[in-house]
Formats: C-alpha cells, structure tokens, sequence
C-alpha cells in the first residue's frame, strides 16, 4: 500500500475528486492547509499598500491505494490539478505499513 499526498490549489478540488473517482478512489481526506514554496509567497496589495502574503492557501488532498492503482491516481492528480503556473503544487508517494479498519477490525488492502 501506498499513501499519496497531494498539495493543490483550492479551486482544482472538485475537479481532482471527480477524476480521482473515475479511477475507483471512494475514498480521501482533505485539509485546507497554508504554505509557500520556491517563490516564497506573493504580493498583493490592499487599500494602496503592498504587502507580502507569507502561507499561500492550499488544499492537501491523502489518499491511501494499493500499489496497483498508484500509478492511475498520481496520473489523475497530475493531469487535473495542472494549470501551467507557479504554485500548482506537488504530490508526495509514501510507502504505508498498514491499515486497519477500526469498525470491523480489517487490516491491509482490505481495511482500504
């Protein structure tokens, strides 16, 4: 099993979701979460004053796959949540031991 986390900007989310349901994903967690990368944040200005918004708004996206079905879910990520700018984001493939779910006690793929 793998856990692919995936940083992406707020407004792909519907977009990403429904791509990543067409290739069998029931499940993810999400989490609005803030940050800034390579370009250190982005100047804006308000009421004449320019100023320096530090933690860009994101979307961190987890979702938990077989090792079989990585490759379709990083795809699907990739091809959606792409706009060609600075700060599309980043996804992050992890190896995950185990899983468990706690209703009925199944562990492995099964719990996914």
């Amino acid at each position: 099993m793998k856990k692919v986390e995936a940083i992406i900007k707020p407004f792909k989310l519907d977009e990403v979701k429904d791509a990543l349901a067409e290739v069998g994903i029931q499940g993810m967690t999400v989490t609005e979460v803030k940050g800034f990368g390579r370009t250190g944040g982005k100047k804006e200005v308000y009421r004449g004053s320019a100023y320096v918004v530090d933690f860009v708004p994101k979307i961190k996206l987890e979702v938990v796959v077989p090792d079989a079905q990585v490759t379709a879910v990083v795809d699907a990520i990739e091809r959606t949540a792409k706009t060609g700018r600075i700060g599309d984001g980043k996804i992050f493939v992890s190896p995950l031991e185990e899983a468990v779910r706690i209703r009925t006690g199944e562990r492995g793929e099964e719990a996914i």
